[in-house]
């Protein structure tokens, strides 16, 4: 009997200890501080792995880049953002890899800051910083999206052939983008890509519509009803459609109160978003 109460004992402390492990409000675990080559660059990220042996699935997070200094983005600290999302992703097995792309966040003394650069384009014309924003997007910025998923691939216990990229805004746009670059990624999740830059440039809808439809993974557009703006996911979603590629449009009711609450549901509603978005990762990058 002495024997039959301790097992039970035991037992209770293990579903004790795994519960702990899965809570959604478990701040997880410090992370390591990776650093990845992009050119002559020298960035920095944050890199989580779940308990236990891997190999894992893993997954690349392409911040965005919409704040008023190098380190926030969407209302929060890059560190408090990359802490907000990895234990969710933890939980679901995936190892998670936040890099910070060149000028924020711990890589912002590595270039510029985005937004500088666009304010200051600004001054010369609203034509001026859209073609600035292309350029970044498509260019620098896209490079070291793509540094980060080389990093990714060659990480110890990460499964190279098991590898998905979520991005959020900017990095939604970026994530987007980098599908025709490598065949090998299983997935992408794009949260509130192009709400605030789609209809004001037509290079960019041309150049996210052809790298789509060059992309062997399937895509995943996630927004808030109340977001700046839902268009680019209905037109992206169209023209998958249209290619007859796997992808799913999610647009969710409105959370909060302002444009600004819907563009941040990657944050504030994750609660809504996560069955579905785990549903659609495990179905394309686990099995």
């Amino acid at each position: 009997m002495k024997t039959i109460l301790v097992l039970a004992l035991a037992l209770q402390l293990a579903a004790v200890a795994l519960a702990q492990t899965v809570s959604p409000s478990a701040p997880p675990a410090a992370p390591q501080i990776a650093d990845v080559r992009s050119g002559e660059l020298r960035l920095k990220g944050y890199f989580w792995k779940p308990a236990g042996s891997g190999p894992f699935p893993a997954i690349l997070f392409n911040h965005g880049s919409g704040a008023d200094d190098p380190q926030h983005t969407t209302g929060r600290t890059m560190a408090q953002a990359a802490s907000d999302l990895a234990p969710v992703f933890l939980r679901h097995g995936y190892a998670f890899f936040s890099l910070c792309r060149r000028g924020q966040g711990l890589s912002a003394d590595q270039g510029p800051f985005t937004q500088d650069l666009l304010k200051q384009a600004e001054a010369n014309g609203a034509d001026r910083r859209k073609q600035l924003h292309y350029q970044l997007i498509t260019g620098r910025q896209l490079d070291d999206a793509l540094a980060g998923l080389t990093f990714l691939k060659a990480a110890p216990d990460v499964d190279p052939k098991r590898i998905a990229i979520v991005g959020h805004s900017f990095g939604g746009m970026l994530t987007l983008l980098s599908g025709d670059h490598d065949s090998t990624i299983r997935a992408e999740v794009a949260f509130a890509a192009g709400a605030n830059s789609w209809r004001a440039s037509e290079e960019l809808r041309g150049r996210t519509l052809a790298a789509v439809g060059k992309t062997a993974a399937p895509i995943m557009l996630v927004y808030a009803a109340n977001d700046y703006d839902t268009t680019p996911g209905k037109d992206i979603s169209t023209e998958l459609d249209r290619l007859h590629k796997s992808h799913l449009l999610k647009i969710y009711p409105a959370i909060g109160k302002t444009s600004d609450d819907g563009h941040s549901l990657l944050y504030l509603g994750i609660s809504e978003w996560e069955p579905d978005v785990f549903q659609f990762l495990d179905d394309s990058v686990k099995h």
